[in-house]
């Protein structure tokens, strides 16, 4: 398992698809594309120097960072880096872009638990996207529930899916918001968990080949067991799968 900072090689997960992990289970991804890496998410805070070495032994620059939600663990280097990367792109949804300022007001109709876990940055994101925009080869899908503006990211080329936390695998494929007695981290983190079943839902309609996650290994052909943990999250939510 490739340890940010231990200089362990980024683990391959596809073609363009490469893990690194900070302590056993805080992921990360570059991915690559015809003009340098895109970056999804930043870790925890001191993972730049790991992440800055990750794309020396990959052979290519970093262009751009993109975020699927604004909580610690995945915004915690972004600061480092954009100071470190003159000219880099700085992406994040549009809805989860208030969070980085901590501004923490909900829009007419959201509801969820309070918001806690977000630091803010003081980077300022210079694109900002909603479900279905395009940044190389990667497509973001709205899928909120963990927090209220989380995006997953669809690599088109090869149907790889960097899902942020709208799924772990540490424990088995599990929802966001789903909670089980010896794993309740998914249920504590998480804001909305029925806004999380259906963005779950949706996220297995767009039919990944591959499944990466915020927090464990990545799953090849997940379509079945994405199905068992929607049902799952449905159940516990007390909706009715559709």
């Amino acid at each position: 398992m490739p340890h940010l900072g231990s200089g362990v090689e980024p683990r391959q997960e596809a073609k363009n698809l490469f893990r690194l992990t900070r302590f056993g289970m805080i992921n990360c991804f570059l991915v690559r594309e015809d003009d340098g890496l895109t970056l999804i998410d930043t870790s925890l805070a001191g993972s730049a120097p790991g992440i800055r070495k990750a794309a020396r032994t990959l052979g290519a620059p970093i262009r751009r960072i993109v975020l699927t939600h604004a909580h610690i663990d995945h915004v915690g280097s972004a600061d480092d880096l954009v100071r470190e990367l003159p000219g880099i792109d700085f992406f994040v949804g549009q809805r989860e872009s208030r969070l980085l300022t901590r501004d923490f007001s909900l829009d007419a109709g959201e509801t969820g638990k309070k918001l806690l876990g977000f630091p803010g940055v003081k980077s300022r994101p210079a694109f900002l996207l909603n479900d279905g925009d395009r940044v190389g080869s990667l497509q973001a899908v709205f899928s909120p529930g963990h927090t209220p503006g989380h995006m997953a990211y669809l690599d088109v080329r090869d149907g790889s899916l960097i899902a942020g936390d709208a799924f772990t695998t540490q424990m088995g494929l599990i929802a966001a918001g789903v909670f089980k007695f010896y794993f309740p981290f998914p249920l504590l983190f998480s804001w909305n968990r029925e806004c999380a079943a259906e963005s779950a839902k949706k996220l297995r309609n767009v039919k990944p080949a591959r499944l990466a996650v915020g927090h464990g290994e990545t799953i090849e052909s997940p379509l079945a067991a994405m199905d068992q943990a929607i049902e799952l999250a449905f159940q516990q939510c007390g909706k009715m799968l559709n």
